[in-house]
């Protein structure tokens, strides 16, 4: 009866532990908890047919059992999805299920994934603001005028604000990375985007399309020497257009993750800080043996703290006895 007592006390105390995920097979020492403020699966809405942590607009159009379906397949539609508190995690993991498909020969325009200052306004990239200030992924499924390119083309640009998107060659003068990724569009398995950010060290956009759990990498940024510096205060979004061409853009899911490794001292830090060069294994061992030191003394005090109860209560009872028996 001792033990589950014993998880009960810890639990009331806040000192049970909770189970996490590795955020990386090939890293133990990362670990993932799920941001339900930046998570959206089915139904996609409350019992109030409203969505506690984001805001819908445009065309979009909610299939509770199925999917939040940007625009339909038709011309001139503009629809987004867009958080309403910011991102504020340090290191963050975004899983992203979607698909795109329609009945016409020629299909477009594509969508956006975005991490921002600006949220919640409908414009011409994508669907949502030019001009803006953070992270746009695109999505983009029509060439216009992009030569050598194949599409659907996948690319970032960090926007500072000021620089305004290029529409004409399909956001050339932006690119700050990108990949071409035929099959994206019609794949027999569920296709996703999954982007990997660490604070200051990296960012990677992996997609899955060729097969299920076989991960294709788009691009991996790494700093300083590129500028992937996102803004503390940004939302995270997601939006789509048609024009002329046109296709159902549709979002499956959206799951957000906050990585840490458990081998800081800080509770939260980048995947380099602790799997990475020669002296990985040593603080591995370090981390160890403090984790086995720690709990050898956190235990050795609860031990003594029952002691010392049932020490108190002995006593009292050899008390309780005594008074009884000098009454007589």
């Amino acid at each position: 009866m001792l033990l589950p007592r014993l998880s009960s006390l810890l639990g009331l105390l806040g000192l049970a532990t909770l189970p996490v995920a590795n955020a990386y097979d090939g890293d133990e020492n990362v670990k993932s908890i799920p941001l339900r403020t930046h998570t959206l699966d089915s139904p996609y809405l409350d019992s109030d047919f409203q969505s506690r942590w984001f805001d819908f607009g445009g065309d979009t159009i909610v299939r509770a059992d199925k999917y939040v379906r940007l625009t339909s397949d038709q011309p001139s539609q503009q629809g987004w999805i867009f958080s309403r508190v910011p991102l504020t995690a340090t290191n963050w993991e975004i899983e992203l299920e979607f698909k795109f498909h329609g009945e016409g020969n020629l299909h477009g325009d594509g969508f956006a994934l975005w991490l921002t200052k600006q949220r919640a306004t409908q414009g011409p990239v994508f669907g949502s603001t030019d001009n803006f200030e953070g992270l746009g992924i695109f999505f983009d499924t029509y060439k216009n005028n992009r030569p050598g390119t194949s599409f659907p083309y996948v690319m970032a640009m960090m926007g500072d604000g000021q620089t305004t998107y290029d529409q004409a060659h399909d956001g050339k003068a932006n690119e700050l990375a990108g990949c071409s990724a035929r099959g994206l569009r019609g794949a027999s398995i569920p296709t996703k985007a999954r982007l990997t950010y660490f604070h200051d060290k990296s960012l990677t956009l992996d997609l899955q399309y060729k097969s299920e759990d076989s991960w294709q990498n788009c691009f991996t940024l790494t700093h300083p020497e590129t500028n992937i510096a996102i803004p503390s205060v940004a939302y995270l979004g997601l939006s789509a257009h048609t024009g002329e061409v046109t296709d159902n853009h549709d979002i499956i899911s959206l799951k957000t993750h906050n990585l840490y490794s458990i081998g800081s001292s800080g509770g939260s830090s980048s995947k380099g800080s602790s799997a990475g060069t020669g002296g990985r294994g040593r603080n591995k061992a370090s981390m160890v043996k403090k984790q086995k030191g720690s709990w050898t003394w956190f235990l050795f005090k609860v031990v003594l703290f029952f002691a010392a109860i049932g020490g108190g209560y002995v006593g009292w009872t050899a008390y309780r006895a005594k008074q009884r028996y000098s009454r007589f």
